[in-house]
């Protein structure tokens, strides 16, 4: 890409090129949270993926996805204490039940597995399948930066799947007898990036819908309705919510009625449908990769290929600490956490590597999953030369694998990890 001048962007100074890059982005107001937090974010530099290791990541995604579901639909069926002990919420039991069977095979319309991975392996951390985000960074954002550098984008092309897969939720719903006529794309509206990338999907998705900050749902007469101009009370159908089930289900009004509880309800009693299923909730929480590897290793439940292949991507992961004093360094997390928030990192003698300053989910029961060292790479920032940890994100779309992204940051990703756009070597 060249300037006006006709010289290439490439030879400026990293921060003009950077503003070159994020200016138009922010202006069209697609992507307008490059900077965060008063710091850099986005960073305007390109790391180069191998097309070999994408197509293994993406590989890896579609076993994965695949196990994911088995094993959700089986527990989608257990009693109320096994799903207790996967620390769903009670509020939340009756909904996570809801099942499509072939209208809806994948447990999520879009998801996201998080990587360590490099040329000798892929090792999944954990299943972002219940409110992910990186959506504009992996779909929009990183062809940008592509054609700039004139790089090869390993996401051309994936902005469709995002339309498709919206569309088969819908008509998955509807064959199910829900009414789907009144649709609302729903995020807290001053969450910058939360609700950018609500926007986002929902011009994306290709539905006829709208936007709707969580502020104004409202639960009555036994059904969700969005508060319009002049107080008006327009129902809904379908909602599109980058709102987590474990939060909704402890939301309250200011009167302190349980109003998550209640929508919670509605979906169970099939008065409301919800993107994500769910379903996805029951895939997201990381007691589940517990449960598979607890059946992995009993060699029950799973097909030999299977078996093969969580033996080849999946950490060990315990809801109890079999690690310690064994030599084996280890990561202790929450089982709903997010942004790396609660997470500490241990080594072979049990000292702590790095352990997160948040502590937002700190009350939560935690798994026990042996550590996995992220790569090392270096790239520009606004500050200068910066060397990270780099974490791969693939998504699930609908069941079927499709764009990446890639974050760098320290041994734990948070808060404030950069966004490294990718291009093909």
């Amino acid at each position: 890409m060249r300037n006006d001048e006709g010289k290439t962007l490439t030879a400026y100074a990293y921060p003009e090129r950077r503003e070159a890059i994020y200016g138009p982005m922010r202006a069209e107001g697609i992507f307008t949270w490059d900077c965060m937090y008063d710091e850099e974010y986005a960073l305007a530099c390109i790391h180069r993926i191998d097309r070999g290791l994408h197509r293994r990541m993406q590989e890896a995604a579609e076993r994965l996805g695949g196990i994911f579901a088995k094993t959700v639909a089986i527990v989608q069926q257990a009693d109320t204490v096994l799903l207790e002990e996967l620390g769903v919420p009670e509020a939340a039991v009756a909904a996570v039940r809801l099942s499509f069977g072939p209208l809806m095979p994948s447990p999520t319309v879009i998801g996201r597995f998080d990587f360590a991975a490099d040329e000798d392996r892929i090792k999944m951390l954990e299943f972002n399948s219940d409110t992910p985000t990186g959506i504009v960074e992996a779909f929009h954002v990183n062809g940008a930066v592509c054609s700039v550098y004139g790089a090869e984008d390993p996401n051309a092309g994936c902005t469709h799947r995002l339309a498709e897969s919206f569309r088969a939720a819908i008509a998955a719903y509807q064959d199910a007898g829900y009414e789907t006529r009144h649709i609302y794309f729903s995020a807290l509206d001053w969450h910058i990036e939360d609700a950018g990338t609500t926007r986002y999907l929902l011009r994306t998705s290709g539905l006829a819908a709208d936007f709707a900050p969580l502020s104004d749902l409202r639960v009555k007469d036994d059904r969700l309705w969005v508060r319009l101009a002049d107080d008006v009370l327009a129902p809904v159908d379908v909602l599109y919510r980058l709102h987590a089930l474990e939060k909704l289900a402890e939301d309250r009004d200011e009167d302190g009625y349980p109003t998550g509880e209640h929508t919670l309800r509605l979906i169970a009693e099939r008065k409301l449908a919800v993107i994500n299923p769910p379903s996805g909730f029951a895939a997201q929480t990381k007691a589940l990769q517990a449960l598979i590897w607890n059946l992995h290793e009993a060699q029950q439940f799973y097909t030999p290929e299977e078996h093969a292949w969580i033996e080849a991507y999946m950490l060990p992961t315990y809801l109890e600490n079999r690690f310690a004093g064994t030599g084996t360094p280890y990561v202790v997390k929450p089982i709903y956490g997010r942004e790396g928030s609660g997470v500490t990192i241990f080594g072979a003698e049990g000292q702590t590597i790095e352990r997160s300053e948040e502590e937002e989910y700190c009350d939560q029961p935690m798994v026990y999953q042996r550590y996995t060292e992220l790569p090392q790479v270096r790239f520009e920032t606004l500050k200068g030369a910066g060397s990270g940890r780099l974490l791969w994100g693939c998504f699930l779309i609908g069941g079927r694998a499709s764009a990446v992204v890639a974050r760098v940051g320290g041994h734990i990703t948070n808060n404030g990890s950069y966004y490294l756009p990718v291009g093909f070597i």
